[in-house]
């Protein structure tokens, strides 16, 4: 029998009241990549060490968003819009808008916001609630949290006040000089809201009405900054900032617009991993491959890269060798969920009996250390099937459609597994919470 880890109930029953706020209707959903999330913390770390915080325990993570804007729903994350992170042409820029964010948490802005939202009676002020507390949340199908939208609540959780956001830039500054990042990043970053306030509201960049803005708090800045010494980027921040802003590009962007632009003499590892990415989308699986293999030759130990090898052949219908690469990917990385999933879903591809059984013991440890991906959830709930395990299937498929935000079918799933699971037992616990998030919506 399979062995479930089972999540505490109040973490699950948080997310699933977090997806009544899912920004799906605006096509929002939270782009979920190893290598991109790794790079992001790689320049965060410096920061959160500085801003007293444990880097082992706050993340950085990427909205589908092409406005401009960043915030922090809780006390473990902090959300870049894909729209911000490419405009930001550096890695202190990256670092001043990651350290004014910390500098929310470590300042305990979210910890009021929290308290002034707790005795709301509706049910968007307590799913916002709970989210802060919630352990972990994907988006693939459209998981995150929403902003910048019409709801009172919504606008109440997210907005600060000009003495927090002044408070947060002196903050952050001091942060970025700890860190030895030039603290001038910041001025920079502010430059590009510049004008936002004169604009209508309906015109403004989210982080303009979430983040009040101010020739009185620039000028402030300014002078928060002067009293540091400048800092100076290392190599491994440039790279790591290449390498997260170059592979979200080339996935959000035109194929052609990233093969004119990379330059055909460039063979850095960034080039290479641009092209490969670029090829595969047009789809020539011949190029792609090509250029991954260049890649791989220069990087032989980065899991990253055979990650990408394995989505590439994954996606052309190259199942074996997909297998392999996602093999070795978990052999250098084999605590990485997102890494894990992939790996599951290649051997879930081969569509054999032994592959299928140790696809259902790879996606396992993905779900005990991400919980809440949608796109795992689906394939566990589909080798549970194939397996026999019909009421495990209907727990994950009820879960997956909850954290999307479709209760109501999330609630006829949970009500098959109900039945079909042994009472009390962890399946049977989870299909509980999903029935009584669907419960609470509809009050």
């Amino acid at each position: 029998m399979p062995r479930w880890v089972h999540i505490p109930r109040t973490g699950l029953l948080a997310a699933l009241l977090l997806a009544l706020w899912l920004p799906s209707a605006r096509g929002q959903s939270l782009i979920r990549d190893a290598e991109i999330e790794y790079a992001l913390h790689e320049l965060a770390r410096p920061v959160i060490s500085a801003a007293g915080l444990n880097p082992a325990t706050l993340r950085v993570m990427i909205l589908n968003d092409s406005s401009m804007n960043a915030f922090v729903a809780d006390h473990r994350t902090v959300f870049l819009h894909s729209g911000l992170l490419l405009r930001l042409e550096t890695p202190a820029q990256v670092q001043a808008v990651i350290a004014h964010e910390l500098a929310h948490i470590a300042n305990g802005h979210i910890t009021r916001r929290m308290a002034n939202l707790r005795g709301a009676r509706s049910i968007g002020a307590i799913g916002l609630v709970l989210a802060a507390a919630a352990a972990s949340v994907d988006a693939r199908a459209g998981v995150g949290v929403a902003i910048g939208t019409a709801s009172t609540a919504q606008r109440l959780f997210f907005a600060h006040t000009r003495a927090e956001e002044a408070a947060a830039d002196q903050s952050g500054v001091r942060f970025m000089a700890d860190a030895g990042v030039d603290p001038n990043a910041m001025i920079e970053v502010l430059e590009l809201f510049r004008g936002q306030e004169a604009l209508s509201v309906s015109r403004r960049d989210p982080y303009a009405l979430t983040h009040p803005l101010s020739s009185e708090r620039l000028r402030a800045l300014k002078g928060y900054a002067a009293g540091y010494s400048g800092g100076s980027e290392s190599a491994s921040s440039r790279y790591w900032h290449a390498r997260a802003r170059g592979k979200l590009e080339a996935f959000l962007r035109n194929p052609s617009y990233t093969l004119r632009k990379i330059g055909r003499s460039d063979t850095s590892d960034v080039a290479l991993m641009r092209r490969a990415i670029a090829y595969h989308r047009q789809p020539d699986t011949a190029k792609a491959m090509k250029a991954i293999d260049q890649l791989a030759a220069n990087r032989p130990k980065d899991p990253f890269v055979h990650e990408l090898r394995g989505q590439i052949l994954l996606e052309s219908r190259q199942f074996s060798a997909a297998v392999n690469a996602y093999e070795r990917a978990v052999s250098l990385a084999p605590k990485h969920p997102l890494i894990l999933s992939g790996y599951g879903r290649a051997l879930l591809a081969l569509n054999t009996a032994g592959a299928d059984r140790k696809a259902l013991a790879v996606l396992e440890r993905a779900h005990a250390r991400d919980p809440y991906d949608p796109r795992m959830l689906r394939d566990l709930a589909q080798v549970h099937a194939r397996l026999g395990q019909n009421g495990l299937a209907s727990v994950a498929t009820a879960e997956r459609y909850a954290l999307g935000g479709r209760l109501t079918d999330a609630a006829v799933h949970a009500k098959r597994a109900e039945g079909l699971l042994a009472r009390g037992s962890p399946g049977w616990l989870r299909a509980q919470d999903i029935l009584g998030a669907a419960a609470q919506a509809k009050r």
